[in-house]
């Protein structure tokens, strides 16, 4: 099944409910603290016209609050649909493109590549994501990318799903891929380098644990983070705190879950999107597949104000049901949105 025709039959995992006293017991526990992060630990923030700029980790860059999921940007019938959405988002403020070798079999990076001409490249940060694991596959992969965006540089780039635990180990191997991005950023190919994921918290932590045994700093890691997260495997609660205490960027995605969360009807995407925003991140990466989706994402940093600790433990007891077993945050809980799953090739 392609990953936007299971979108439209996701709610089919409602999951069963939880018993009562489960449920009374998640309630009880929000009365205190909510087990997060400290919410007063986000970025230097600056904001220049209806834009939010929050630094980006220990590299000095300023990235703006709101990002351009790099997916959903290549559904478009017409590419000039795409691409208009890139530079709206672009004469907006937004300066934090996302984008993977293998979205829409590089449907995405082509139109990202269009969208970034006539002198948009340079109001960016750009960044991508390739599959490789060895390094062979990893250095195809990275020349693919810059080609199609078009770029001498990719301002970022990033191990793209660090889902299963033998991923790091493969990644730092002699001839793994971390040989390919190390020789890329040598030849002054990538500026920054990072990896994301979306299966469970645990794999980053072991990522970032087989980092330091090879004396190796990531700039930025990319994570779910949604108010759903913080109640089921949560990566704000396990992953985020130990990032910033090393100083690594933190690249909010899936606040909405690709829209299955919204599903839930119990949160609205403007609360979706203020949760995010009021954790510790520098960027939350969004998908935007129309012009009325950016101009709602724009109006939610336009009058984002962080929450309060009150604020997030009531949309806590809010989501509480809807969040348990993971029902509707599918990226953990099935392999539907698991592109290297379904194409192991990717990998190399």
């Amino acid at each position: 099944m392609k990953r936007r025709e299971f979108l439209k039959v996701a709610t089919a995992a409602a999951g069963v409910p939880l018993a009562a006293d489960g449920l009374l017991g998640r309630l009880k526990a929000f009365e205190g603290k909510p087990d997060l992060p400290d919410l007063s630990d986000r970025p230097k923030e600056v904001v220049r016209g209806d834009m939010r700029y929050r630094q980006l980790g220990r590299t000095g860059e300023e990235v703006s609050l709101l990002g351009v999921g790099g997916f959903h940007i290549g559904v478009q019938k017409d590419e000039a649909e795409s691409i208009k959405i890139i530079r709206s988002a672009i004469d907006a403020g937004v300066n934090f493109m996302d984008n993977s070798w293998d979205y829409n079999d590089g449907g995405s990076e082509e139109r990202m590549g269009k969208a970034l001409r006539d002198g948009y490249r340079k109001k960016v940060i750009l960044m991508t994501k390739i599959d490789g694991r060895t390094k062979e596959a990893a250095a195809k992969q990275i020349d693919e990318s810059m080609k199609r965006l078009q770029t001498d540089a990719i301002d970022l780039l990033q191990h793209h799903e660090v889902i299963r635990m033998e991923d790091p180990d493969r990644i730092f191997a002699e001839g793994g891929a971390m040989e390919a991005f190390l020789d890329a950023k040598k030849a002054g190919k990538i500026r920054y380098i990072g990896f994301t994921g979306h299966k469970d918290p645990l794999v980053h932590l072991r990522m970032l644990e087989v980092a330091a045994k090879h004396h190796f700093h990531f700039d930025t890691v990319q994570m779910p983070l949604n108010i759903m997260d913080a109640q089921f495997r949560s990566f704000a609660a396990k992953v985020v705190p130990v990032a910033l205490k090393e100083g690594i960027g933190i690249l909010g995605m899936k606040s909405m879950g690709s829209g299955i969360i919204l599903k839930s009807k119990v949160v609205t995407p403007v609360e979706c999107l203020h949760y995010t925003m009021t954790l510790p991140v520098s960027v939350v990466i969004t998908g935007i597949d129309a012009l009325d989706i950016l101009k709602q994402d724009l109006e939610a940093v336009k009058t984002f104000k962080p929450l309060t600790e009150e604020q997030v433990t009531a949309l806590m007891k809010k989501t509480s049901e809807a969040a348990a077993d993971g029902k509707y945050e599918l990226f953990k809980t099935t392999s539907h949105f698991d592109s290297t799953a379904q194409h192991p090739e990717y990998l190399g």
